[in-house]
């Protein structure tokens, strides 16, 4: 039997299984965006599948202590926007 590795949510502070969550990843030249596909390049971090808690990250500001580093409001805005327009 395989197990499951499972990550914990930046934003609700859950442990869920990781296919059960997005990685927010950051990369080398410091873009943060949603990978869909877990496999990009950088320092990753975990949220729920789930609006209400993408938008909770953002209001918590959540990535900031997640990557150690001043999260601009416009990368929180266009990870809301990014994980909308990936539902649609």
């Amino acid at each position: 039997m395989k197990v499951v590795p499972e990550r914990t949510c930046i934003s609700c502070r859950e442990h869920k299984p990781k296919n059960e969550l997005i990685r927010v990843v950051k990369d080398a030249e410091g873009n943060i965006s949603l990978d869909f596909t877990g496999k990009k390049q950088g320092r990753g971090a975990y949220i729920c599948n789930d609006l209400e808690c993408i938008e909770r990250c953002a209001k918590t500001k959540a990535l900031n202590k997640a990557f150690k580093t001043n999260v601009d409001q416009e990368v929180y805005d266009a990870i809301v926007e990014q994980f909308k327009s990936r539902q649609n």
